[in-house]
């Protein structure tokens, strides 16, 4: 998967450099922030009919890394971004046989989203070269939870069940680790104030999320929600 999502980022790139039709100015950005993932409310795919055996992943706020490359045209830029976002697992709450959630058992470990968007702007002038803008972007997102194991000292029977059945051990000790890939999108909104030169320091807001994906027999899904800051500068 990481040769796919290499290829794929030269692919896009390639694309974008060498696009021509339009004049267009070049820039390379960077941005980071704080990263909000909502909890994972997961889904198991083989539930029993007389046993709802959802789950609910509490999840820390996290950091939140982009880079990208783009062509600016002018009222609208196009760009191809590498991003990257993570946060801590807290807690994990299995549903007892009632159906609904009970109470949630300490975990840790962590969950992180590596993303390759291809993101397209539009720009608004305010005036003074002072932009604020629209964005949306899709692509592909390689989530990976690490290291995630259970705090709890003593595991009652139906956190064993659980743990057998979605993780394939019941040791208390046993630590989980996967990766899957889904499609995403992001939408956001910021703006750009001239700082120098070709330089320009950038706000933004961004929500993204992913499609749901499966996970030891679990479905879910990504969201987030990130407040950014950083420079974009013209090449």
């Amino acid at each position: 998967m990481r040769k796919a999502f290499s290829l794929l980022a030269v692919f896009m790139v390639a694309a974008l450099w060498s696009s021509t039709g339009f004049s267009a100015d070049r820039y390379v950005s960077g941005n980071i922030g704080i990263s909000w993932m909502n909890d994972l409310t997961t889904d198991y795919v083989y539930s029993r009919e007389d046993y709802n055996t959802a789950s609910e992943v509490e999840l820390d706020s996290g950091v939140s890394l982009l880079g990208a490359l783009g062509c600016d045209y002018g009222d609208y830029r196009l760009e191809a971004e590498l991003g990257y976002q993570t946060s801590d697992i807290d807690a994990i709450a299995y549903a007892e046989r009632d159906g609904d959630l009970g109470d949630p058992y300490d975990f840790e470990g962590d969950v992180s989203v590596t993303t390759l968007l291809a993101n397209g702007y539009y720009d608004i002038d305010l005036g003074g070269s002072v932009e604020c803008y629209l964005t949306a972007g899709a692509g592909v997102a390689q989530i990976d939870l690490d290291d995630v194991r259970s705090l709890e000292e003593d595991i009652d029977d139906d956190l064993v069940i659980t743990v057998i059945n979605r993780f394939g051990d019941s040791d208390p000790d046993y630590t989980f680790n996967a990766s899957e890939t889904a499609l995403a999108y992001q939408i956001g909104a910021g703006i750009a104030i001239p700082v120098s030169g070709g330089i320009m320091l950038d706000a933004r807001y961004r929500y993204f999320a992913t499609t749901d994906f499966t996970v030891e027999n679990e479905n879910m899904n990504i969201e987030s929600h990130s407040a950014l800051v950083g420079l974009r500068v013209s090449l």
